[in-house]
C-alpha cells in the first residue's frame, strides 16, 4: 500500500491524498461504506459502484467469521471473490462488537472469550487469531485487535485497557509481519489510538502508535457516546502527533458535520451505519440538509429527493414517491433511501477533496456544517 499526499488546505488541515492498493485506488479524504456481513445493506454492488461511487467498503471480522464462516471465504477465494466486489476492503477487527457484546464476553491478557449472538456457542479472539481471521477474509486494509472502551469510563480503566491494547498491538505486528496474505495480493496492518476521552492517555498512546510506523493510523474510540466537542479535541491531538505523510483512519464516524470537522482537523478516512441505518428509518441526508421522508410536508413534493447528487435514485425518484414506500413499508423505499444516503456521503467528501485542491475548503465547510446539520 502506498499513500501520496496532494494537497493540503491552507486555512486547516484538511487534507486530500491518494492511497493505492492492489485492489485500485483511493481518493482521500474518504467514506466507506459499512458492508457488515459481506453485504452493505439493501444495496448492490453494481450500485456501490456505479451509482454511489464508492471507492473502498468494510467487511466485519466478528460476523463474517460467525458466518459464513472462514471456510466458505477460503473456498470462495475470499471476501473480493465471494460478494464479487472487485475494489480495496477494510475490515475492523472485531473489537467494537466484542465490546457491544458486554454482557456475554470475558476480556483477558490472552484475548476475548465471548458467546455467539447467533446460536450461544464459545469462542476466543486473540491478537494472533484476528490477525489470521482478517488474512482469511482477505482485506487490503487489516485492524489492529484493541478493546474499545465505553464513554463514559473511568481514567484508571482507560488506562490499563489502553496498555494491553498497546501489548495486543505488539502482538498483532508479530503474527502480521510472520505471515502473508492468502490470495496472491498484498495486505496491510493499521493500528488502533484509544485512551478514551483523557488527554494525556490519548497522547500517549498517539506516540505509541506513531512509533510503531505501519503504512496507516486509526483513531478508535470516540464516537461512542462522548460530546462531539470532545470528539474533536480528542481528535485534533491524535492527528497532531500521527505521521502526516500516512493515512488516518477515524473509526465510527459520523453525521455528515462530523466528518466535515474531522476532514477539516486532518483525517482521510471515515466509516459509519449513519447513512444506511438512517435510510432505512426514512432519514435522509441532501446536499441542503436532513428530511424525514415519513413526514406530511412531503406527500405531494414531486420534485426529486436532491438533483445535486450524481446518482439515479436521487434525481430519478420524487420525494412524494419515496415517502410513499417508506409508509407503506415497501423494500425499495429502504433501498432507494440507502442508496441516495450513501451516495450523498461520497458526494460529500468529493467536493470536500476539491475544495481542499483550489484553497477553497474551510469557508465551504463552515457553510455546509450548517446546511447539513439543518432539519428541512
Amino acid at each position: 500500500m502506498k499513500f501520496t499526499l496532494q494537497h493540503t488546505d491552507p486555512q486547516s488541515k484538511a487534507r486530500a491524498g491518494l492511497l493505492k492498493t492492489d485492489h485500485g485506488d483511493i481518493e482521500t479524504p474518504i467514506f466507506m461504506p459499512v458492508g457488515t456481513a459481506g453485504s452493505v445493506k439493501a444495496v448492490h454492488q453494481r450500485e456501490l459502484t456505479y451509482d454511489i461511487k464508492a471507492q473502498i467498503i468494510l467487511g466485519n471480522t466478528y460476523h463474517l467469521y460467525l458466518r459464513p464462516g472462514l471456510g466458505v471465504l477460503e473456498k470462495a477465494g475470499g471476501l473480493h471473490k465471494f460478494n464479487g466486489w472487485e475494489k480495496p476492503i477494510l475490515t475492523d477487527s472485531g473489537g467494537y462488537q466484542v465490546f457491544s457484546l458486554a454482557g456475554t464476553r470475558k476480556i483477558t491478557e490472552e484475548g476475548v472469550v465471548f458467546k455467539s449472538h447467533i446460536d450461544g456457542s464459545k469462542h476466543i479472539f486473540s491478537p494472533e487469531g484476528v490477525m489470521d481471521i482478517q488474512r482469511s477474509i482477505g482485506a487490503d486494509i487489516i485492524m489492529a485487535f484493541d478493546e474499545c472502551t465505553p464513554y463514559p469510563c473511568e481514567f484508571e480503566y482507560a488506562r490499563k485497557s489502553m496498555d494491553m491494547t498497546h501489548r495486543w498491538l505488539k502482538r498483532c505486528i508479530e503474527r502480521f509481519d510472520s505471515t502473508e496474505g492468502k490470495y496472491g495480493y498484498s495486505q496491510t496492518l493499521f493500528p488502533i489510538v484509544q485512551g478514551s476521552v483523557y488527554k494525556d492517555l490519548r497522547k500517549q498512546s498517539a506516540e505509541f502508535i506513531a512509533s510503531c510506523d505501519r503504512e496507516g493510523n486509526a483513531i478508535g474510540g470516540l464516537s461512542v457516546g462522548e460530546p462531539a466537542e470532545m470528539m474533536y479535541e480528542m481528535t485534533e491531538m491524535v492527528t497532531d502527533i500521527l505521521p502526516g505523510d500516512k493515512p488516518r483512519y477515524l473509526m465510527g464516524v459520523g453525521t455528515p458535520a462530523n466528518i466535515l470537522e474531522c476532514i477539516a482537523l486532518g483525517v482521510d478516512m471515515f466509516d459509519c451505519v449513519m447513512p444506511t441505518r438512517n435510510a432505512r428509518n426514512g432519514m435522509l441526508f441532501t446536499s441542503e440538509g436532513i428530511i424525514n421522508i415519513k413526514n406530511e410536508k412531503w406527500k405531494e413534493d414531486f420534485s426529486s429527493i436532491d438533483p445535486a447528487i450524481n446518482s439515479y435514485v436521487s434525481s430519478f425518484y420524487s420525494k412524494a414517491y419515496l415517502r410513499h414506500l417508506t409508509i407503506s413499508k415497501e423494500i425499495l423505499g429502504a433501498q432507494i433511501a440507502s442508496i441516495h444516503n450513501l451516495a450523498f456521503y461520497l458526494w460529500l467528501v468529493g467536493q470536500a477533496r476539491e475544495k481542499i485542491k483550489s484553497g477553497e475548503f474551510s469557508s465551504w465547510k463552515d457553510q455546509m456544517v450548517k446546511k447539513v446539520s439543518t432539519r428541512l
